[in-house]
């Protein structure tokens, strides 16, 4: 379902749906970062997604970057706290969600790199070569956060 970013846009939809998610910066032996290239929008982006019902954050986390990416990964941290009010996604479906998320850090134990329903690339990137990838601001802080090494934040 197609997805549309809104950050401290005064035309923004008022959100209707508050979920909370987790999201994960996975950092290899070499110090890339992991990202995927998204079906909903087309932007690269953490591995992540909404909690489900009986799991924990860090399950999330791991469960939604598998889901995801194809890697099993290891939480070894927490980069911050997401919840602007004035970030919200508005879907197709009429949910407009504002942002609730917890970005952790990960390291890889295993799996392979894939593609699944919810990304079109995945690829393993130097810090200094996100820059010039197209992403959502929000998604940019998290990097950002991490590379600077402020966490964890809380926004």
């Amino acid at each position: 379902m197609p997805r549309r970013d809104y950050e401290d846009d005064p035309q923004a939809p008022k959100a209707n749906s508050l979920v909370p998610a987790a999201s994960a910066v996975v950092v290899d032996e070499a110090g890339r970062v992991l990202l995927q290239r998204r079906t909903d929008n087309g932007m690269w982006a953490l591995p992540g997604g909404k909690m489900e019902v009986g799991e924990s954050l860090g399950e999330c986390a791991v469960r939604e970057t598998f889901e995801e990416t194809g890697v099993t990964v290891e939480i070894t941290g927490i980069v911050g706290t997401y919840s602007n009010p004035g970030h919200v996604f508005s879907y197709d479906d009429g949910e407009v969600r504002q942002e609730f998320s917890i970005c952790l850090l990960a390291r890889p134990i295993g799996g392979t790199l894939r593609v699944s329903d919810e990304s079109t690339e995945v690829a393993w990137f130097a810090p200094e070569a996100v820059d010039g990838l197209p992403m959502v601001p929000s998604i940019r802080k998290r990097i950002d956060d991490w590379r600077a090494g402020r966490g964890p934040v809380v926004r």
